[in-house]
């Protein structure tokens, strides 16, 4: 993926250092990417559907080493790109204007009006905030634990959990969320997995727009984003971890699924392509 040398987000708020938090905004790298894999690995990633409570900016720093801060530049300029692709669409498809959400870096430990995270918990997106969060510390388990490394594939996982903003500003993961808390935890996970996939396609959509806007995919990038979507699928996961295979627990897809959809939106580029949750095939 070629992404150096262009603008940086300032919508990152950086919370990696003790003392307060900061703005920053076009720090560099791969290595904070991990964060977003990881927490689809740990199954946090679209989290904050339930209210945990506490609202406090507690962090636990620790050194930020260059490795971070070249983690934390990927991670701005792959935000950037996120920006300015879902303005174009929305202005194109949906006839709105798109705000863009805040993503939080955090190295240690951190709160969230949707409660507490941890490198353990993962990556989330937090609607009560419309921020999304994530710990730079976890390179090693994206590419040695969950076998999904390459840049693109973590700008896959930043991609995702724009997309969970996404659907919250057309309305479609409030509602979703609402029955959720309404219906049988079977339930509530089948509508969850609906919620991934949607995700995962909107990330298609999104790398189809970067790679027409920027020119910024290189040879094996859609192979990168595809084996992170099989990599961390609820079969694949749940059978890498010993466990056994059990569809009526899984809340993100199988390793098919997420792949499927993430092509559907890739080939499509539109947003109606997306629609998981009119459909009986998954």
């Amino acid at each position: 993926m070629k992404w150096q040398g262009r603008r940086g987000s300032g919508n990152i708020e950086d919370r990696r250092r003790s003392g307060g938090t900061r703005k920053a905004g076009g720090i560099g790298g791969i290595a904070g990417v991990i964060i977003l894999l990881a927490g689809l690995y740990f199954g946090f990633d679209t989290s904050s559907f339930v209210d945990l409570g506490g609202s406090g900016q507690q962090t636990s720093g620790g050194e930020v080493t260059q490795a971070d801060e070249q983690a934390a530049q990927f991670v701005s300029v792959t935000l950037a790109d996120t920006e300015e692709v879902w303005a174009e669409i929305f202005n194109t498809q949906v006839g709105e204007n798109y705000t863009p959400p805040t993503l939080v870096l955090f190295k240690g430990a951190t709160q969230s009006p949707c409660g507490g995270a941890s490198g353990a918990s993962g990556p989330f997106y937090c609607p009560a905030d419309q921020k999304a969060y994530l710990d730079t510390e976890f390179f090693v388990q994206l590419e040695n634990q969950l076998g999904a490394g390459g840049d693109f594939a973590a700008a896959y996982v930043v991609a995702h959990e724009v997309a969970h903003h996404v659907q919250n500003e057309l309305g479609i993961l409030g509602q979703a969320n609402r029955i959720r808390q309404q219906v049988s935890d079977t339930e509530s996970n089948a509508i969850s997995v609906r919620i991934e996939l949607q995700a995962d396609c909107f990330s298609g959509i999104w790398a189809r727009l970067a790679q027409e806007r920027f020119n910024s995919l290189e040879r094996g990038d859609i192979a990168e984003a595809m084996n992170a979507a099989a990599q961390i699928g609820d079969d694949t996961l749940q059978s890498n971890a010993g466990r056994t295979v059990q569809p009526h627990t899984f809340t993100h897809g199988t390793s098919e699924q997420r792949q499927r959809w993430f092509r559907i939106g890739y080939e499509s580029g539109q947003i109606a392509s997306c629609d998981t949750f009119e459909t009986n095939s998954l």
